[in-house]
Formats: C-alpha cells, sequence, structure tokens
C-alpha cells in the first residue's frame, strides 16, 4: 500500500465525510479507494466506446471564474458537427450548468468531453450516452 498526502477545499471534505458517514465506511481511505475505482472505470468505460453515439454532456461551472464562460463557448463552436443543442441553467448565484446533446463519432464526443473536463472553474462534467438512433433502425 502507498500513502499520499492531498489537499482539499474544506467543503468538499465535508461533504465527502457526510457521504462517507451515510454510506457506513469506517475510514476516508476505504472512502477515497472506491471513490477512485468509480473513476478509472468510468473512464475506461468512456474510453471502451466506439462508432457513432448519442449522449448527453452536463457541465458545472463557476461563472465568475476568469474566461471559463469564453473557454466553453469556444471548446463548443468547436465542435458544432456534433453538438444538437445545448441548454444554460443558473443553478446558484455562482454555479451554471450547461447541458449540451451530443450526436457523432464517440472520439470527438469523448474528445468534446476531456477538453471541458480540463478547464479551470470548470467543476464537474459527466457524459452519459449510448448508441445513436441508427443501430435501432431495423430497415
Amino acid at each position: 500500500m502507498m500513502r499520499i498526502s492531498m489537499s482539499l477545499p474544506k467543503k468538499l471534505l465535508a461533504d465527502f465525510d457526510e457521504v462517507l458517514k451515510d454510506r457506513g465506511y469506517q475510514s476516508r481511505s476505504k472512502g477515497i479507494r472506491d471513490a477512485l475505482k468509480d473513476y478509472i472505470v468510468r473512464y475506461q468505460w468512456m474510453n471502451e466506446m466506439e462508432g457513432n453515439r448519442i449522449g448527453v454532456i452536463t457541465v458545472i461551472y463557476d461563472h465568475y471564474y476568469t474566461g471559463v464562460m469564453e473557454s466553453l463557448a469556444e471548446i463548443q463552436h468547436d465542435y458544432r458537427d456534433e453538438i444538437n443543442t445545448s441548454m444554460h441553467i443558473h443553478m446558484t448565484s455562482k454555479y451554471c450548468i450547461e447541458v449540451i446533446v451530443v450526436n457523432g463519432d464517440v472520439n470527438s464526443i469523448r474528445e468534446l468531453t476531456e477538453k471541458m473536463m480540463r478547464l479551470k472553474g470548470v467543476d464537474h462534467v459527466k457524459l452519459t450516452s449510448t448508441a445513436n438512433g441508427e443501430s435501432f433502425d431495423p430497415d
């Protein structure tokens, strides 16, 4: 076993501790290991997808963070062939959510998702997808 050290914002740690308590965890270490395993599995699942997909990308970000809205808009313009529509929602006085419907080659959708994940000011990105409608058409 290897020991690591990390810094977390107080609220994130408090929220994590609350989840651990609700789920009956006896230690943060076990909770962190399980969270990391889940993160790795989701990443591997995303990388195993092939072909054309339809999906939804949700992006939660701090709209006060300098440049984040412009960067998100620029990335979305670069992937306009894959984006069918998007919706912007003001969640709180600080946070916004973008809900982006995508359809196209999974490699482009994955690239789009990962570019948004890397932006500073973006707190959460999640891709949910399935095979696109062509695979459901019996003809």
